[in-house]
C-alpha cells in the first residue's frame, strides 16, 4: 500500500541508499508476494509469469475497494491475469471506517467488490488499516473496527487479516497473526515471523511492468490456502514486445486534430498494442493530437503530454471500424480541467495526461489518499 510517502525525506533517501545497497538475491528470494492496484495499471499475463520465474513471486494481492464508494478499476483484469499466470490470488480493501457499522458497511462493500472482480471464495480478503481515520481513532475502537470487518468477510466465505505498519501494531491496534508493513529488510527481518507475512520494501521495480510494488515475504500458507493455481496462456497473449507491423502498410504524416473516442480507447507509450497501456480515453473525452500513424491493423494518434513525454491512441481499424470523430480544428484552451468518472483514481487521471498523481492532488487542494468523487470537477494545469 501506499503509507510510505508520508515519510520525511531524510528517512526516505537513507532507506532507499540501503535498499540499493542490499544484495538483489536477498529480495528475490524472499518476494513471495506482491501488491497490485490502479497505482500499476493493467497487469497482464506477461507482467505475472515474469515475476513467478524471474522472482520466485507465488501470491498476488489486489486491491479491490476503499471505503464505501471506491471500486477499484484493474482488479478484475489483474486477477484473471494473475490466475492465468498460474499465482495464487488474494484481494484487499482500503480502510476508511471508523465506527463498527462503519466497518461493516464497508465490509459488505468489499465483499461485492471483490465477487465481481472474481476473488475466489476461499481466498484472503484483507483490510488496509493505516489511513488517518485510523491514526486519530483510539485503540480499543480501532480493535472493535477490524474485528466487526473480519466478521463480515468471513462471513461471506473469504478469509481476512489486518495490514498495517509495524509501528501501529500494538499502539494503534490488536493484531494477533497479520500482514505486517516495516521496511528496510536489513533492520526489520525477522521481527515479523510470529505473522502470516511480513511486507518489506515498497520499492520493488519489475522489468516490463509499471511503476514500484510493495512486496512481501510470507511465513505461513494464509495466503496460499484453499487454492490450486492452474497456470494457462491467456486467450489473447500481450506481447512483451511490440508486435512486428507490416511494413508495406506502415505510414505516418503531421496532422493536428481533435479526437472525440465514441468507445473507451487505451493510452499506450507506442503506436502498437505491444506497447505498455497508460490509461484510457473515454467516449465524451477529446485528446489533441500532433502526427498520425498506420501500423499494420491500425491507425494511431500521437500527442505530447504535459510530461513532455509522447502517448498514443488508436483510432480505428486500419481500412475499418473508427473508433471516434476527428476534426482538424481546434482552439487551445487556457486551462484544462477533468470531471471524475466512476472508478478514476489520481493514478489513472495523472497518467492520462503525463503529470505525477502528487502534482494532480496538490493542484486541487489534495493529497493522493484523499476520495474523489464521480463529476468532481478536477484542474489539471
Amino acid at each position: 500500500m501506499k503509507f510510505k510517502t508520508k515519510l520525511i525525506t531524510l528517512v526516505v533517501a537513507f532507506l532507499a541508499a540501503i535498499s540499493f545497497a542490499m544484495p538483489s538475491q536477498v529480495n528475490a528470494a524472499n518476494t513471495d508476494m506482491v501488491d497490485t492496484s490502479n497505482h500499476n495499471g493493467l497487469m497482464t499475463y506477461d507482467n505475472y509469469y515474469d515475476m513467478l520465474v524471474h522472482y520466485g513471486v507465488k501470491a498476488v494481492v489486489q486491491k479491490v475497494s476503499e471505503g464505501t464508494t471506491y471500486v477499484d478499476p484493474t482488479a478484475k483484469y489483474n486477477l484473471a491475469s494473475a490466475k492465468q499466470a498460474g499465482l495464487y490470488l488474494n484481494g484487499y480493501h482500503f480502510a476508511r471506517y471508523t465506527t463498527v457499522e462503519g466497518a461493516r458497511a464497508e465490509a459488505r462493500f468489499a465483499v461485492a467488490a471483490a465477487q465481481s472482480a472474481g476473488l475466489p471464495i476461499g481466498a484472503v480478503l484483507a483490510t488496509d488499516v493505516e489511513a488517518s481515520e485510523q491514526a486519530n481513532n483510539s485503540y480499543a475502537a480501532n480493535t472493535a473496527n477490524n474485528k466487526a470487518f473480519m466478521e463480515v468477510i468471513q462471513a461471506a466465505g473469504y478469509r481476512s487479516t489486518i495490514y498495517t505498519m509495524g509501528s501501529w501494531v500494538g499502539t494503534k491496534m490488536s493484531v494477533d497473526k497479520g500482514w505486517i508493513a516495516d521496511y528496510p529488510y536489513n533492520t526489520s527481518r525477522d521481527r515479523y515471523t510470529s505473522h502470516h507475512a511480513w511486507q518489506f520494501r515498497s520499492d520493488q521495480q519489475f522489468a516490463g511492468s509499471y511503476g514500484n510494488f510493495d512486496v512481501s515475504q510470507l511465513y505461513d500458507d494464509f495466503f496460499t490456502a484453499n487454492q490450486t493455481p492452474s497456470p494457462s496462456a491467456p486467450v489473447t497473449p500481450a506481447p512483451s514486445q511490440p508486435a512486428k507491423s507490416n511494413a508495406a502498410s506502415d505510414t505516418d504524416y503531421a496532422q493536428t486534430g481533435v479526437f472525440k473516442p465514441s468507445a473507451t480507447v487505451n493510452i499506450r507509450t507506442g503506436a502498437g498494442t505491444g506497447y505498455a497501456s497508460i490509461g484510457s480515453y473515454a467516449p465524451g473525452e477529446s485528446v489533441i493530437y500532433d502526427h498520425v500513424y498506420i501500423r499494420g491493423t491500425y491507425v494511431w494518434a500521437r500527442y505530447l503530454s504535459y510530461s513532455g513525454r509522447y502517448h498514443y491512441v488508436a483510432l480505428g481499424v486500419n481500412g475499418g471500424e473508427s473508433y471516434g470523430s476527428r476534426s482538424s480544428s481546434y482552439s487551445a484552451p487556457s486551462h484544462t480541467y477533468y470531471t471524475v468518472r466512476s472508478g478514476d483514481s489520481f493514478w489513472s487521471i495523472a497518467s492520462k495526461y503525463g503529470i505525477s498523481m502528487y502534482t494532480l492532488a496538490a493542484n486541487n487542494g489534495k493529497s493522493i489518499y484523499s476520495l474523489i468523487y464521480p463529476n468532481e470537477s478536477l484542474y489539471i494545469r
